[in-house]
């Protein structure tokens, strides 16, 4: 099936997030190791989320660009975290200024916690779907916040869940968009934004001609 005009970047940053998510999610459940994950936050996560958001640019879409884009570098800069990591453990030479300890990746999260909150406000007036992927993927950040700054780690569970169904929600609305093509028609709602937009003011033919 063929499509016409511009691509929606949407599908491929979407699909990127959400996979990339769910699989770190695995891995908090205990279903997985980490090997899998750190190529798919390289390739995907963050390479193809890059490109999506590259493409929002040229859309004029802010708020898919400043997502893709950031959220895309957030997964290449854990995995270069675990890679430091790694090769600390290793024994290979790690200066001090790239030695990192639970505490710094607490604080790293936190800064990403800070920006979703930023862009959570501004999902609600997209549309229903995309604030309720936003709340959970707010409450999984500050989850993490609390499991790495605070030592909560018996809420690392139920944080993964709440991440799992963050993914699902990041591919339900990319199912939205590429269904919505192949259909013709509006297979998965989105819903209507929860912050809607201020109404136009009522304007009747006696102000109008007072204002002309």
């Amino acid at each position: 099936m063929a499509g016409q005009g511009q691509g929606n970047p949407a599908v491929v940053g979407l699909a990127g997030f959400g996979l990339t998510t769910l699989l770190l999610q695995f891995h908090n459940l205990g279903l997985c190791g980490t090997g899998v994950i750190f190529c798919t936050a390289m390739m995907l996560g963050g390479g193809a989320q890059l490109i999506a958001g590259f493409q929002e640019f040229k859309c004029g879409n802010n708020f898919g660009y400043s997502a893709f884009v950031v959220y895309g570098g957030f997964w290449m800069a854990l995995g270069l975290i675990w890679l430091l990591l790694d090769l600390e453990a290793a024994g290979l030479v790690v200066g001090k200024h790239l030695h990192i300890t639970g505490n710094d990746i607490g604080m790293f999260l936190l800064g990403f916690t800070l920006y979703t909150f930023i862009m959570w406000i501004a999902s609600m007036r997209v549309h229903g779907m995309m604030a309720f992927t936003f709340t959970t993927l707010i409450l999984g950040f500050i989850g993490l916040d609390l499991v790495f700054l605070a030592g909560m780690k018996s809420i690392l569970t139920i944080t993964a869940i709440d991440l799992v169904v963050c993914a699902l929600s990041a591919w339900y609305m990319m199912a939205h968009v590429i269904f919505m093509q192949v259909f013709g028609r509006d297979v998965l709602p989105v819903g209507k934004p929860w912050i809607a937009a201020r109404p136009e003011p009522v304007v009747n033919a006696k102000t109008a001609a007072n204002a002309a």
